[in-house]
């Protein structure tokens, strides 16, 4: 379950999360970024009180190192502030939000040209690795990089990145990413399999595609379940994000079916263009000065 929310306050936050907990969600996905990690801690509090979960244990968390916390001496304290806000002795998985460094500070947009430095990834991940090393963070990995930025930081990682957290869905579905990641051991984790529609910068690509919605139709499932089910069988982690119980349950129900050859065939011809572009970390004065420099050509 996702919790990368524009606007609800915490306490509806907090109610969601404890609900998805008592109706099966183990996984929750927060960042620093979103400021949903005081009310997961709040949820999971709650869940072990109520005897909903045995422990915190049972239950498996990811967070995120924000860009202006990405510099050496700022990762490790970064964390500890979030294991404070989620009330938690340590994550089950810490990620480097964007393979982007921003000025201390730095958390709320827009942002200007003046606010990027370069990205040091070799001392953002020396610092990773010592959060495993103390115990902050069970495992470590990276959000929103590509091939050629894992292939550098795989060529002096003491500690290989365990996921790499990315925009998968019908629409954009990663074909070359995935191949890599698989090579690597890189566990590829899949962010707005949906389109993100509604958000400031998601599409409604994906949930209107003409194929998913005939396939649906046809099976009896929702778009929805149709497209988590494909990012499903592509062996994708799935992070999904609804507050409403009835869909929370509906995600849940990518279990017990298929979908046919043909149907995948039929998936696999959607034209593809990324939506989640990231054009806010480009900017002709930063390190990145334009989308290909972000995405090393992989869009």
């Amino acid at each position: 379950m996702g919790t990368a929310v524009q606007g609800p306050k915490p306490d509806p936050i907090r109610r969601a999360v404890l609900r998805a907990i008592e109706i099966g969600y183990r996984h929750f996905d927060t960042a620093a970024h979103y400021e949903t990690e005081a009310p997961i801690g709040e949820a999971a509090a709650e869940a072990v009180r109520s005897g909903a979960v045995a422990s915190r244990d049972e239950l498996f968390i990811t967070s995120k190192l924000w860009c202006s916390d990405a510099h050496r001496d700022r990762v490790v304290p970064a964390l500890r502030q979030s294991l404070r806000n989620l009330q938690m002795e340590y994550v089950d998985l810490y990620l480097v939000h964007w393979p982007v460094s921003m000025k201390p500070g730095r958390f709320k947009a827009p942002f200007t040209a003046e606010d990027f430095v370069p990205f040091d990834m070799r001392a953002v991940w020396e610092a990773m690795e010592e959060c495993h090393r103390l115990g902050l963070a069970k495992a470590i990995g990276v959000a929103n990089f590509s091939c050629k930025k894992l292939e550098t930081l795989l060529s002096f990682a003491t500690i290989p990145p365990t996921v790499n957290q990315v925009e998968v869905n019908p629409v954009w579905q990663q074909r070359k990413l995935r191949e890599f990641c698989r090579g690597k051991g890189i566990q590829l984790c899949a962010y707005s399999p949906l389109g993100a529609k509604g958000t400031h910068w998601g599409s409604d690509a994906v949930m209107d595609a003409g194929v998913l919605q005939e396939i649906a139709a046809s099976r009896g499932k929702s778009v929805a379940q149709v497209c988590l089910r494909w990012v499903y069988e592509q062996g994708d982690c799935l992070i999904v994000k609804s507050f409403d119980e009835a869909r929370m349950r509906e995600n849940l129900e990518v279990d017990g079916w298929e979908l046919t050859e043909e149907e995948r065939l039929r998936i696999a011809e959607i034209p593809q263009r990324k939506i989640n572009l990231g054009k806010r970390y480009v900017s002709e004065h930063g390190p990145y000065k334009s989308l290909e420099e972000l995405w090393d050509g992989e869009i």
